[in-house]
């Protein structure tokens, strides 16, 4: 197939997607109902300059991930979406590399739970797709690139985050991270981004090494959890973790205990989202969470 086939099969599909139908604002004077080559962008997590030259045919060999965050953030259904790899060259991802795709049950369950911090990462924790009250309350995401998307990282060598941790809750934690890493290793063998993410964890941190080389066991389940905010001061929350049977997915959920304090914090951050210019229904995206283009 050629790339300019690839270009005309994502932009069909742009002008089909409504903005409100990915979470967007759909304000404002449009020429056309369907998505501007900026938000595809911002969705799938690549430039703007990238989508105009695959749009345009001008660039050739489009990465598998590339390919994974544009029918993502074009919410391509099965054939939709293995007819793109087609295109671009690719074979459509098999049983031995992580899923990316984010089924369309699991892009409703997002759209009831507008009010309530949502975040949805694949089997290696590393995060796909997360709604503005979460942004609020962690931190914008959009950002991040790489391996600064996966949780397991962010813990183990990045800066630390918003949330409050014990030296134990810190060390049970980690234990967790690994094992679910360790698991979804041995689940998909044939995953490339995978093994590099390990390679490069063994490398950049002494304690994850430790940790996997230790066989440490555990699971990132509930927990209860408290956020240092910066303007509302600490929120302590529930947060579930859901798996999306046959997609491997993780789904994190945070609530509060009604008529707290916490739930009044929690509340005066979901305000803070809807007027961040998404609104309670907005998803901010994260585009392909395992490239760094």
């Amino acid at each position: 197939m050629t790339t300019a086939e690839f270009g005309k099969a994502v932009r069909r599909r742009r002008d089909r997607v409504a903005p409100g139908d990915t979470g967007l604002p759909a304000g404002g004077r449009r020429r056309a109902a369907g998505l501007r080559r900026e938000e595809l962008a911002l969705l799938a997590g690549i430039s703007v300059d990238y989508v105009t030259r695959l749009e345009q045919g001008r660039a050739s060999h489009p990465s598998a991930q590339v390919v994974e965050a544009l029918a993502r953030a074009l919410r391509m259904g099965g054939e939709e979406r293995a007819h793109l790899f087609e295109l671009a060259g690719l074979a459509t991802p098999g049983p031995g590399t992580v899923p990316g795709r984010i089924p369309p049950s699991v892009h409703r369950m997002l759209d009831r739970l507008a009010g309530t911090p949502v975040a949805v990462s694949d089997a290696t924790w590393t995060l796909l797709q997360a709604n503005a009250p979460y942004a609020a309350l962690m931190g914008d995401p959009s950002a991040w690139r790489g391996n600064r998307r996966n949780g397991v990282w962010r813990t183990m060598v990045g800066p630390p985050g918003r949330a409050r941790h014990t030296s134990g809750s810190r060390a049970r934690f980690e234990a967790a991270l690994v094992s679910d890493l360790r698991t979804a290793a041995a689940r998909y063998p044939a995953d490339e981004p995978l093994k590099r993410l390990v390679a490069e964890l063994r490398t950049h941190s002494d304690r994850f090494a430790e940790l996997w080389d230790s066989g440490a066991t555990g699971r990132h389940e509930a927990a209860r959890k408290t956020v240092d905010h910066p303007n509302v001061g600490p929120v302590t929350l529930d947060c579930d973790v859901l798996t999306v049977a046959g997609s491997d997915l993780r789904v994190m959920i945070y609530t509060a205990e009604p008529g707290t304090r916490d739930a009044e914090r929690l509340a005066a951050l979901t305000e803070q989202a809807e007027r961040s210019g998404t609104g309670p229904h907005g998803v901010v995206p994260t585009g392909d969470a395992r490239s760094s283009v």
